[in-house]
């Protein structure tokens, strides 16, 4: 009988932990697709991490409200969990249409203990150019709410000093 509930009490333990850890949560998922509106602007974009690494690549393409369409890409380097539950990216690639290159800084956490699959995101980004649009600033807030684990939508303002603030709709396709 001793032996009996020392294993039933081992087995139940084990039986525990394995559910415990099927059922923790996976963190920000950053490999990923997203379908953008953003003022008459819309973009498909396209996100993941190179083989196991941290290295983030994107590739966007954007139909502006011209009819033109502007391909861009990035590399980034996604620092996780920084402080607080903060993943910060920070990233290098081409700018939009008018402007050569981008650097930007990204923040993103998520806010599971305010409502399950809740995100926010902060970023910065500078791109250098010419002429009228030479070095840009921009500032960006997004909150987006995970529906599932496959698929996500989001809002964000992004507020440029040369040009006025705009805002944007997402749908994400996670994988």
């Amino acid at each position: 009988m001793k032996h009996t509930i020392t294993a039933l009490a081992l087995t139940t333990l084990a039986a525990a932990a394995s559910a415990q850890s099927a059922a923790a949560p996976a963190g920000l998922s950053y490999n990923r697709v997203t379908v953008s509106r953003q003022g008459q602007n819309n973009t498909l974009s396209a996100s993941t991490f190179l083989g196991s690494s941290n290295v983030l690549a994107t590739l966007g393409a954007v139909r502006n409200q011209y009819g033109e369409a502007v391909t861009s890409y990035s590399l980034g380097y996604v620092f996780k969990n920084v402080a607080a539950g903060i993943d910060a990216t920070v990233s290098v690639g081409s700018g939009d249409a008018d402007n050569n290159s981008a650097v930007s800084v990204n923040l993103r956490r998520a806010l599971g203990e305010v409502v399950s699959g809740l995100e926010i995101a902060v970023g910065y980004s500078y791109q250098q150019g010419a002429g009228a649009a030479a070095n840009v600033d921009s500032f960006s807030a997004e909150l987006s709410y995970n529906i599932n684990k496959t698929w996500s939508v989001a809002y964000g303002i992004t507020d440029t000093k040369s040009l006025a603030q705009t805002n944007t709709v997402s749908v994400r396709y996670n994988f």
